[in-house]
This record gives structure tokens, sequence and C-alpha cells, in this order.
């Protein structure tokens, strides 16, 4: 089971969109010494078909990358929500918030809670502005912690 910490959520990083970032960026130089070549040597077609395929992959890198994004911004708005709630546990328990961790990085019913070595189950009142903590236990004590 895996848990993660305030600071997980804070400083998550995307390591998929800095490596399309490094993609298109490759792909952007060989387009450039394509088309290069391409007008230094106008008789010969391999220059261009090869421009054309750069390009075309650099359209495909571009789109994933977008994607990504887009599901980047998602995550990051789901785990603003869940710092302040990881805050809040760790006030009315009185502990540091790295002490506390949680296994979802979306605030949703049902999450569990851990601290002082403890597990507790989050059930949300339909508002889902106030919250109980029941004591559960898990299956699965192998716990891997996302810091």
């Amino acid at each position: 089971m895996t848990f993660y910490t305030d600071h997980y959520l804070a400083n998550h990083q995307q390591l998929n969109s800095l490596i399309n970032y490094a993609v298109i960026l490759v792909l952007l130089v060989l387009l450039a010494f394509t088309l290069l070549y391409y007008f230094r040597h106008q008789l010969q077609t391999k220059y261009r078909d090869l421009g054309i395929i750069i390009f075309l992959l650099l359209l495909i890198f571009s789109g994933l990358q977008v994607t990504n994004l887009e599901k980047s911004q998602a995550q990051h708005a789901q785990a603003t929500q869940m710092r302040p709630f990881i805050q809040a546990v760790a006030r009315d328990h009185h502990l540091k918030p790295s002490q506390v961790v949680v296994n979802s990085t979306t605030l949703t019913d049902g999450i569990i809670v851990r601290f002082n070595k403890q597990d507790y189950r989050v059930n949300f009142s339909p508002s889902g502005d106030n919250y109980t903590l029941t004591r559960t236990r898990v299956v699965d004590h192998h716990v891997n912690i996302q810091d």
C-alpha cells in the first residue's frame, strides 16, 4: 500500500512532462537542420521527406504534452485540496503535517490516514465541511511512503 506525505503532494514533479519537453526540443532542432539542408539542396527530396516525418513526430509529441498538461493540472488541483486536509488532521491531533500520511492524492470519502503508527478511515459529511476518523486495519502491512 502506498502512502503520500504532505511534502510529496506539494512538490511532486511530472517526469513525463520533462521528457516530452526534451523530445519536443530535440525534434524542433532536427526540423530546423532538416529545413536548412532542404533549402540548401532543393533538388534532393529526401530532406523534404525527412522534414515531413520530423514535423509529424513533433505534432504527435506536442499533442501528448497537451494531454499530459491537462492531466497534470487536474492532479495539481486535487493535491491542493488534499494538503489543507492533511494540515487540519495534523492540527486536530497536535502533530506536524509531515507526520500524517494518506493513501490517495485525491480527497475522497474512504481514504486512509496514517499517523502515530495507526490507520484511520476518513468519512466526510455530505457537504464535505467536516470529517470523522474511524480506526481501521489494513490488509497489506507492507507500506511504501512517497516523500
